[in-house]
């Protein structure tokens, strides 16, 4: 495990990509048809060599518990695992307050499975990126730093929406910036700023001072970007670590750099709908770097009805059908199915993004549209063409997304 404890963060609420986190926590929304979120950073770590994980969860977390144990089950004999801890209330009757109280009240993991371990590496879980590890750890290491935080350059105008690094010429930290309006950006150029991609690898001795001298101070809420990370600026050795630089087995140069915060539902659907083009920006089907994920006993993907005269052919077109989908006399158009969807005849989807066991009844008209588990749409429903009518049943993005929560009765 190149003497580290590694630490996901998988509690997040996910407030600002609700309705699809009503029911789940944010790691847990599905993704690109098969996957979930957290299946991205569990794959960048077991890809890389690191073979014991805890995954530290809280809100809504039964949807994300299912998908781990199911589908990432290590092997105990090598010493292998991926653990779900829940929030305990070990430092008190308090759920979490935030990144860095969630760590320290998880500190004792420090010493469990690895006593010998020098780093603590600490991964959000609800991003899509793949990451070879051992190259952000390898860094740190060089820098002999006590704290190195992962970056991504990015347009200074898309910056104030994060936590902005400020860096010298050397890369060393010298400044964090929590959503700014006025980006600090990387020396030598003006218009791009460096933002935290919520990524950490600290030395364990240094990460478990500064947890407990954070917690004398009992603030209301206590986190890596707001607290933690802003006081050790001055007082220790901190580094940034370029994710631009980061290469994987079998990466284009088209994949270079690419990691998306999908905390919106703007960005969720966009980049869900990327996968969808002839050379997307994140290749799902790289053998060298295969990402693993929990796969239901689904049949294969069905399509069914050739009667063009009837227009009714059962065909999809730029797009992701997964499993146990039919598409059954409908048409699929620029569009992600998760496994067991069923589209029937002369229904049209377009643009949309469906997940699991949804089915979509006859002449319905389906576009920007993204409807959750186990949705059945009565035949001839129209969503997506005209946003006024939608917003008075459904969410309605201001761009003019329509979201369906799962289990949403249609009538």
């Amino acid at each position: 495990m190149r003497n580290s404890t590694v630490m996901i963060l998988a509690g997040g609420q996910g407030s600002r990509i609700y309705p699809l986190s009503r029911d789940r926590a944010k790691p847990a929304i599905p993704f690109g048809g098969k996957y979930r979120i957290i299946d991205f950073v569990l794959n960048n770590l077991v890809n890389s060599g690191f073979f014991q994980v805890y995954v530290i969860t809280q809100f809504k977390s039964q949807s994300l518990n299912k998908h781990v144990e199911m589908g990432w089950r290590m092997s105990p004999q090598m010493g292998h695992f991926i653990s779900l801890v829940p929030a305990q209330m070990r430092m008190g009757m308090t759920w979490y307050r935030g990144t860095a109280d969630a760590i320290y009240q998880n500190f004792n993991l420090f010493d469990e499975d690895n006593p010998h371990a020098e780093h603590v590496m600490v991964f959000g879980g609800d991003h899509v990126y793949k990451m070879d590890v051992n190259q952000f750890l390898d860094h740190h290491i060089e820098k002999k730093a006590d704290l190195t935080v992962c970056v991504i350059p990015v347009d200074k105008k898309e910056a104030g929406e994060f936590g902005v690094v400020e860096v010298d010429k050397n890369w060393r930290i010298v400044g964090f910036q929590e959503k700014p309006e006025n980006p600090k950006t990387i020396p030598g150029d003006e218009n791009r700023s460096l933002i935290s991609m919520g990524n950490y690898i600290f030395k364990k001795d240094i990460i478990l001072r500064e947890l407990m001298r954070g917690e004398e101070e009992n603030r209301p809420e206590y986190d890596f970007g707001k607290h933690t990370i802003p006081q050790m600026i001055d007082r220790c050795n901190v580094f940034a670590y370029d994710f631009s630089r980061n290469s994987h087995p079998g990466m284009s140069e088209k994949e270079r750099g690419y990691w998306r915060d999908v905390g919106t539902i703007e960005a969720y659907f966009e980049a869900n709908l990327d996968l969808v083009s002839v050379s997307p920006q994140l290749n799902l089907y790289n053998a060298q770097w295969p990402l693993h994920t929990y796969h239901p006993a689904y049949p294969p993907a069905k399509f069914v009805f050739d009667k063009e005269s009837e227009r009714r052919v059962g065909h999809a077109i730029d797009s992701i059908v997964s499993s146990g989908c039919i598409i059954s006399g409908g048409k699929v158009i620029k569009s992600v199915l998760s496994p067991g969807v069923r589209v029937n005849s002369y229904a049209q989807v377009e643009e949309s993004i469906l997940m699991e066991r949804v089915e979509i009844g006859r002449h319905c008209k389906i576009r920007r549209a993204i409807i959750d588990k186990e949705v059945s749409v009565p035949e001839g429903t129209v969503i997506g063409y005209n946003p006024n009518e939608d917003r008075k049943r459904f969410f309605v993005t201001d761009t003019g997304i329509t979201v369906i929560p799962k289990k949403e009765h249609l009538i």
